[in-house]
């Protein structure tokens, strides 16, 4: 029977307690794996596995695990589909199954083969059943073999009389490794344009990562002398692209033999230089792989973009058929939808001679028109944008049907993408599959009366070509996403749920979105109904601007708390952010002498910040149950745009968020109301007795408590004698600290009536016996101090149930100071009588709780002997050294935190000053 193990291999390493993989790797190797139902046999290259504990946690370990594995193995592409999978399969194992899961990861020349074992494997699991017999999405059960049969290339279940075997196969995609070919000869007037001096970063990264050569032209481009960059990684400079399950990570992209494409650099001025890159990996004569990247400014990718190789013969050889579709966008196409769109646009350009080209999406419900792909006009300006096809301010109204305007001038608004772009003649065509409006294509000209029906034609066969071809990479690119997302989230309520702490949940809530969902975040909260909004959290992906965005956002009036879900422009911001950049320019315009050395750093961090949100903004209210309870606003830089796809991502963190902030804030008000509570059970300040010394240590068992059932008191009388109480109730805890406001309260109370110290316990039992159920056994060290003339102080105690007090000499000898009597809360007829302590100059009383003398180390356990002996090392010292030295030799005496309320009250005599 198959296990889904290498053959010889050995079975995973045993997980150590607490839920953590114990990771084991076996080197490349040449064992073939034949496991797979009718699946030819594979070289296993790698192989890594863990085991997980029965808990909760070990869910999101096995996630990480498979993430660290795959991504090591340089196979990010299947990433997201195999988190999510292995989520499922070990959440049954661990959590519904109730027993430890074992993962392995096995990596072979098509993909990788991921295997779930449990030990509960007489549960029933179709094999071979349709999607129809595993139940419905909606039921609990069956989900996570659904997601295999939806997400994975093969999967099955294997059984073995103590395993049950879940594993699923992904196969990885295919990775082009770029084309050679060589352009036609071109007059000089249609050659692209580059600056006077071409400048061409050369800069080679190590197979970590991290650069190891950089050129006298990179110095230029970016500003750091190569010093200070040589050793670093490439990523601390390059602005990537971060949509969840969309494009290449810059890792990826270096591992690759060949890579062309943009990204950007961020300088040491601070901000980000958009450049045009070429990949290529090679190894030096010792094997080391390195990749050399060559970089030039966006605007001159001319310079190192590959064209694409058109076939020489465009028409049809004998006996074949030549594809329309490859005729208008060269072969090899584009895999990626960006890809395909931008060399859709640039034929499309070429093919009508025209001076700009543009492509719009169409969304799921053909309302709108999203700005996808452009060429000649401000593209960063533009991506993203929407604009409503029926109706509606900047409508598109040419979208359904060709159409072909003459002068852009006469009909204002018509195209709305090329409005302040100087176009004047423009044609759109629709694309459309099956009827249905997919998108819009278009090519325009600065000269007016360019196009005429016949290019309107010639555009409308290309558009029908590449329609369906459009709108397959475009739902091919929605699925990544929808991965992507569901990967994101799964991760994002992770770390929510892990935390009560309010501001670590806001610092969360930024870092997920920053710069994953957008370049930067706000989050502002509401304390109550009445209260306005108060901005909380601000993050850039550039820390340097964070203060700068700060500034502006508190000179903002704050967003309307709509509670209306999704995402609503924001457009305050960036128009206050203009404002400010324009009045501080015009100012620093104005100054005399040197105006370029004082321009720049009175306008530098106005203009960076300006730079920064001036692109669109967005609110999602924070709705926790039925309540606002703030916003989160996210932004782009200037002049760019949110795509639908990451409003909606945004959205749905929006919700955990929310839920998991106001967890955070009613478990914040809890605690605030816990901790005012009992603050109010411990005496307000200690008074200064005159001729006696007080020290007291409390310490409460239990995170976050203050109080517990141990309790001290010292206050004065009348007729200047001083009570002290030192006492503990039975339990810790609120319960107990309830007692304990009771007896401290009550001692004081009875105390200044004049009764005596038997007459005071005698009544608070009484009171203790009247709380019923409620009521606590009680033991208390009450006594009244009292100094005497002669420079000692006489002391009347009752030690009802409590460790006796001791009383440490000058000549170092220690003895009790009182005899035991019985504790309180038990009997309802107690007979206690007091006794009379002297302390004689120098003498010490210390007393103390059974959290003390009861501290212990396994069977060890201090006691009143070990207490006693501790003591007798205290002479000569001060009342406050006394107690640290008592409460460090407690501490000392385990390694474990205390589990039990611990108060010393230590009193003594000082010495006469001696001339």
């Amino acid at each position: 029977m198959t296990t889904g193990l290498v053959p010889g291999g050995q079975p995973p390493d045993p997980q150590p307690a607490g839920g953590m993989p114990q990771q084991r790797r076996q080197l490349p190797d040449e064992t073939g794996l034949h496991g797979e139902r009718g699946s030819r046999s594979s070289v296993i290259t790698a192989r890594a596995a863990a085991s997980f504990e029965p808990v909760g946690r070990s869910v999101a370990s096995a996630r990480s695990f498979v993430r660290d594995t795959l991504q090591g193995w340089g196979y990010a592409d299947i990433v997201d589909d195999a988190v999510v999978l292995t989520s499922e399969l070990v959440t049954n194992a661990v959590v519904h199954a109730g027993t430890s899961a074992d993962v392995v990861c096995l990596r072979t020349e098509e993909g990788v083969r991921i295997e779930v074992a449990d030990r509960y494997p007489e549960r029933e699991v179709p094999l071979q059943g349709s999607l129809a017999d595993m139940g419905s999405p909606d039921r609990e059960g069956g989900r996570g073999l659904q997601l295999c049969a939806a997400l994975a290339g093969r999967w099955g279940v294997d059984y073995t009389p103590t395993h049950k075997t879940v594993w699923f196969h992904l196969d990885l995609p295919e990775r082009p490794v770029g084309t050679r070919s060589a352009g036609p000869c071109l007059p000089a007037e249609l050659l692209p344009l580059a600056d006077g001096r071409v400048r061409v970063a050369v800069v080679q990264i190590d197979r970590v990562g991290a650069i190891t050569a950089w050129n006298e032209d990179a110095e230029e481009l970016f500003g750091y002398p190569a010093e200070q960059v040589v050793g670093k990684p490439l990523t601390d400079l390059a602005a990537w692209p971060h949509t969840p399950g969309t494009s290449t990570g810059i890792v990826e992209a270096l591992q690759l033999s060949r890579w062309e494409g943009s990204y950007g650099i961020r300088g040491a001025h601070g901000r980000v230089t958009p450049v045009y890159a070429s990949h290529l990996r090679v190894r030096d004569t010792g094997g080391e792989p390195s990749t050399v990247c060559l970089l030039v400014r966006d605007h001159e990718r001319a310079v190192l973009q590959s064209p694409t190789r058109v076939p020489a013969d465009t028409g049809a050889a004998e006996g074949q058929s030549t594809d329309p579709f490859e005729v208008f966008i060269g072969s090899p196409a584009p895999d990626d939808l960006d890809g395909l769109l931008q060399r859709t646009v640039e034929r499309a350009r070429d093919m009508l001679d025209a001076d700009a080209a543009f492509l719009l999406l169409a969304t799921d419900d053909e309302t709108e028109l999203e700005v996808r792909a452009s060429t000649g006009l401000p593209s960063a300006r533009q991506r993203f944008a929407r604009v409503p096809v029926e109706a509606g301010p900047g409508r598109y109204g040419s979208a359904r049907m060709p159409a072909v305007h003459d002068d852009l001038t006469a009909v204002p608004g018509a195209v709305p993408l090329l409005n302040g772009t100087g176009m004047r003649s423009v044609v759109t065509v629709p694309l459309k599959v099956e009827g249905r409006l997919t998108g819009s294509l278009g090519v325009a000209a600065e000269a007016p009366a360019r196009y005429s029906n016949e290019e309107a034609l010639r555009l409308q066969f290309a558009a029908d070509r590449i329609a369906l071809a459009v709108e397959s990479a475009r739902l091919g690119e929605l699925e990544r996403l929808r991965r992507g997302s569901l990967s994101f989230l799964v991760e994002a309520s992770d770390l929510l749920a892990g935390t009560l702490d309010r501001d670590q949940t806001l610092a969360l809530m930024a870092q997920m979105t920053v710069p994953t969902l957008a370049t930067w975040c706000a989050v502002y909260t509401i304390a109550d109904q009445a209260s306005d909004p108060d901005l909380s959290y601000v993050l850039h992906e550039d820390e340097e601007l964070i203060d700068g965005i700060k500034s502006l956002l508190s000179k903002v009036p704050p967003p309307d708390p709509v509670p209306t879900p999704g995402a609503r422009v924001w457009t305050a911001p960036g128009e206050v952010a203009h404002q400010a950049a324009l009045r501080s320019s015009m100012r620093s315009l104005g100054l005399s002498g040197n105006t370029t050395h004082q321009v720049t750093p009175g306008i530098g961090p106005t203009l960076a910040t300006a730079a920064a949100v001036g692109g669109e903004t967005v609110v999602l209210p924070l709705v926790a149950r039925n309540r606002v309870i703030g916003m989160l606003t996210l932004g782009k830089p200037a002049d760019e745009h949110f795509r639908q796809e990451i409003l909606e991502l945004a959205e749905d963190l929006s919700r955990r968020a929310a839920l998991a902030l106001d967890n955070a804030r009613l478990y914040s008000e809890r605690t605030a109301i816990s901790q005012s509570l009992q603050r109010s059970l411990l005496p307000p300040e200690l008074p200064q007795i005159q001729g006696v010394e007080v020290e007291v240590i409390y310490r409460a068992a239990g995170e976050g408590n203050e109080v517990g059932g141990d309790f001290y008191d010292l206050f004065p009388i009348h007729d200047g004698a001083y009570g002290f109480a030192i006492g503990d109730v039975c339990g810790t805890g609120p319960n107990a600290a309830a007692v304990t406001g009771l007896a401290r309260h009550a001692l004081r109370l009875l105390a200044r009536e004049g009764l005596s110290g038997p007459a005071v316990l005698e009544r608070l039992n009484s009171a203790i016996l009247d709380e019923g159920a409620r009521s606590r056994f009680l033991t208390l060290l009450y006594g009244e101090l009292r100094p005497q003339e002669d420079g000692s102080a006489e002391l009347k105690v009752v030690c009802a149930g409590h460790p006796l007090p001791l009383r440490l000499r000058q000549d170092g000898t220690v003895e009790p100071a009182a005899e035991p009597q019985p504790l309180l809360g038990v009997i309802e007829d107690l007979e206690l009588y007091e006794q009379t302590v002297t302390l004689d100059p120098g003498d010490v009383l210390l007393c103390v709780t059974d959290g003390v003398t009861e501290r212990r180390e396994g069977a060890r356990m201090l006691g009143d002997d070990g207490l006693a002996d501790v003591l007798t090392t205290c002479t000569g010292l001060t009342a406050g050294a006394v107690a640290a030295r008592i409460m460090r030799a407690v501490e000392r005496f385990a390694s474990d935190a205390p589990s039990d309320d611990m108060a010393i009250l230590a009193m003594r005599v000082p010495e006469p000053h001696r001339d």
